[in-house]
């Protein structure tokens, strides 16, 4: 177990951190850049996203994959925990690019959470992920966790793979975990945007992922696109995403399909954030208060398990 280096968090004005975050984002996530570029990249700007004072990082295995115990200063609530799934177009991102995330979500919620390294594309297309997120799912629940215990949350790509692990959990095991939690999860890779990016993504990158990702597979099976599986018996779901994202019209066809099979759905849309502006949770207040709000939810799924 080690103490991860910390500040307190501060506010940058939106317009400020918006100038900051476009051109990293732009040059960084390009479909001319090699992945593993864009990988060691992106883990490079990370630094620059601190965790809370107090959170403590402990190594370990989960589900054959090395992973991240995150906690937070104050003790636990009780024996609950996150299962947390990383964003990057299934082709980047890491522990260590959502550290900070985590760790806001483990101080708020007062619960570990876990945060394995899954494999990527295109060295490991579709269902290497959602076999490994499945996995460490199965693994927890080995340590004495039951799935009322557990909530899943993931951002972008860890949002769609939060979603399919749920759907195979129900359809495989007959288990689900007692909440979701989405930040503008891409919940169907098959669909191109209807313009060219936003301040994060970008249409040709996203393309490019979405192919790796695939690799030979068939695009429409649902472990691959979980909007087109069934979407009825999923536990309740917080979905967040801001109106000027490229996948705000996806997150609003998903909450439609959830309310429409009976699923209870928190939706939050924001406005003039960006995509998973929870990553800067240390250095934008706006995007630390979703996080807390999805925090929120999250603790109220956990709290009948716990009495």
């Amino acid at each position: 177990m080690v103490n991860v280096p910390a500040f307190q968090d501060f506010s940058l004005p939106l317009p400020v951190a918006r100038a900051i975050l476009h051109p990293f984002f732009r040059f960084t996530m390009h479909p001319r850049v090699p992945w593993r570029v864009q990988r060691t990249l992106l883990d490079a700007g990370s630094v620059l996203q601190q965790s809370p004072p107090g959170t403590r990082r402990q190594r370990l295995r989960l589900g054959g994959r090395p992973a991240e115990r995150i906690t937070g200063d104050r003790p636990a609530v009780d024996a609950g925990a996150v299962l947390y799934l990383h964003g990057g177009g299934y082709t980047i991102g890491s522990p260590a690019t959502h550290r900070s995330l985590a760790a806001h979500l483990a101080r708020d919620l007062r619960r570990p959470v876990y945060l394995p390294d899954y494999r990527l594309a295109p060295e490991h297309p579709y269902p290497a992920a959602l076999d490994d997120a499945e996995a460490a799912f199965l693994e927890l629940l080995g340590t004495g966790l039951a799935p009322e215990n557990l909530v899943v949350a993931g951002d972008s790509a860890g949002g769609g793979l939060a979603l399919a692990l749920a759907e195979r959990l129900r359809d495989v095991h007959g288990i689900g975990p007692a909440a979701l939690g989405l930040i503008a999860p891409w919940s169907d890779p098959n669909e191109k945007p209807g313009r060219p990016r936003d301040l994060v993504i970008n249409s040709a990158w996203s393309h490019a992922a979405a192919e790796a990702y695939r690799g030979g597979g068939n695009g429409l099976d649902p472990g691959y696109a979980p909007l087109l599986g069934r979407l009825d018996g999923l536990p309740p779901c917080y979905v967040q995403v801001d109106a000027g994202e490229l996948l705000y019209g996806q997150c609003t066809r998903l909450v439609a399909g959830l309310r429409a099979a009976g699923v209870p759905v928190q939706f939050s849309v924001t406005r003039g954030l960006w995509h998973v502006a929870q990553l800067q949770a240390a250095l934008v207040a706006p995007a630390a208060a979703e996080l807390r709000a999805m925090s929120d939810f999250l603790g109220r799924a956990l709290e009948p398990a716990a009495a």
